[in-house]
This record gives C-alpha cells, sequence and structure tokens, in this order.
C-alpha cells in the first residue's frame, strides 16, 4: 500500500459509490479510502469546519503515500478543494466539477435540477460550476438533509424514503427539468426508488466522470490491485451498506484522527 496509491475520502460510506467506479476503471492501482463516520454529516457543519475535517482527512491519507487525492464528498468538494490544492503537492480531485460536466451534456431542454446536502446547496458550487461551461442553462437546487440519514439507516426503499423523495423533488419536477444532478456520493444508492418514481428523469452522478478524470492523472500500475478501507468509528450499519455498495466482501478498519495524523502537508 505505500505506492501507486489513490487516496479517497468522504464523510461517511457514500464516497464507496466514487471508489467503486474507480476500482472498475482502474483495475491494477492500489486504493485507501477513508470515512469519517465519528463526524458524519458534513452538510450541516459550517465552511470552516469542513475544511478543517477534510485537511484532516488528507493527511491521514497522506500516510499511505498517495499519488492522488479524491475528494468524494460534495459538501468537501463545495468548500475545501482551494485549500487542499494550495497544501498539497499532489493532484486533488473533486466530484462537483465532473459532475456538472456531465450533466450539461445530458440535459436536452438545458434545465438541470440539483440536489445535495445544506451546505452543498449553500455553496452554489454546483450552479457555479455548470454556468461555468454553458451560461444559457437554468438551474434549479434543493438542499435534502434527510436523504443521507435514510440512507446510512439502510431504509433505501423504505415507503418514507419514498415520502421524502416526492418531497424534495416534484418541485424540481414543476420547474420543469429534465435531468437530475445527484450532488451528494450517497445519493446513487436512491437511483431505483427515483427512477419509479420520476421515470423520465436523467438521473447524473459524478463517480464515471470522476474516474475517467482520475484515470487522466495517475501513473500505470501492474499486478492486482488492493484495497484498503478506513474509518473513524466502525460500525456493523457501514459494513453492512459497503459490502451492498462494493457488491464483495470488505474488511473495515477503524482509525482515531487524533492519534494517526502524524504527518504535516
Amino acid at each position: 500500500m505505500m505506492k501507486n496509491t489513490i487516496g479517497v475520502f468522504d464523510s461517511g460510506v457514500g464516497g464507496l459509490t466514487v471508489l467503486k467506479e474507480l476500482r472498475k476503471k482502474l483495475k491494477n492501482k492500489n486504493f485507501v479510502y477513508f470515512g469519517d463516520t465519528a463526524r458524519v454529516p458534513y452538510g450541516s457543519r459550517s465552511p470552516s469546519t469542513i475544511v478543517k475535517y477534510s485537511i484532516e482527512n488528507a493527511e491521514l491519507l497522506l500516510r499511505y503515500d498517495i499519488e492522488i487525492l479524491v475528494v468524494a464528498c460534495n459538501t468537501s468538494s463545495s468548500y475545501a478543494i482551494p485549500a487542499l490544492k494550495s497544501k498539497l503537492k499532489i493532484p486533488v480531485i473533486g466530484v462537483v466539477e465532473p459532475g456538472a460536466e456531465t450533466a450539461v451534456k445530458m440535459t436536452r431542454n438545458k434545465k438541470i435540477g440539483v440536489i445535495g446536502t445544506e451546505a452543498t446547496i449553500k455553496s452554489g458550487s454546483y450552479p457555479k460550476a455548470i454556468k461555468k461551461i454553458a451560461k444559457d442553462i437554468k438551474v434549479f437546487q434543493k438542499s435534502c438533509p434527510l436523504l443521507v440519514p435514510l440512507i446510512e439507516e439502510g431504509l433505501i426503499e423504505d415507503e418514507i424514503t419514498y415520502e421524502v423523495l416526492r418531497r424534495y423533488i416534484t418541485p424540481l419536477v414543476s420547474e420543469g427539468i429534465d435531468t437530475l444532478l445527484l450532488g451528494c456520493t450517497h445519493y446513487p444508492l436512491l437511483k431505483k426508488p427515483l427512477k419509479k418514481l420520476f421515470p423520465e428523469l436523467i438521473l447524473v452522478d459524478s463517480a464515471t466522470a470522476v474516474a475517467n478524470k482520475v484515470k487522466m492523472f495517475v501513473s500505470p500500475n501492474s499486478g492486482e490491485g488492493s484495497l484498503k478501507i478506513l474509518v473513524s468509528d466502525k460500525t456493523e450499519k457501514f459494513e453492512k451498506i459497503a459490502r451492498m455498495i462494493m457488491e464483495e466482501e470488505v474488511e473495515v478498519e477503524e482509525v482515531r484522527i487524533e492519534k494517526e495524523i502524524s504527518c504535516r502537508l
């Protein structure tokens, strides 16, 4: 795990959707993933706290001699990318820009809906990224603070989740959107209920776009890649959802941020 390694972090389990796609595209690379489960969710935190947590996560991953850092968290990508890029000597890739680029390519009527955590929506990161590519596109946003807790509880196809999705997405559909950008790495887990409720919508998540972008930066590697999954609070719930996302048995190791961080950016 000390060479040719890609570091990935998220506030919890959602970033595993990005990790899964990265491993599909880069089968021979080593990966170390950190889920900050002890401090999830990030979406209700202040910008300064989000930046602080993100830097601490990066410091932890640097101990594994990573060659690139993937910020598989929309909230961190919305606030912490500039700070991370200024402090790290390796490439840093977030999920916002790749997701925005994909949504712009997919929309037919130039009306895009964006759902995310309170912090991500408040940052305006997705409208800024979309408008940078195509100024004529209309963007409609909705913060969805209940979705991450529902997903983390494993209530993906529960009737409560269906009702919450109806309440969140219907106003966006009423605005005429044809494309819904899932602005949180947890949300791809809700594709099935979203498709049932709103079959006409084009659903966009950043995972594939991020994987393609990372592929441009990393060095080639031979042999079989390895995987290490770290969390700040190991729970049965995390392990259960991790197995569901990754579709394989995974080993999860708990680390304490305050004890494990010893390097300097």
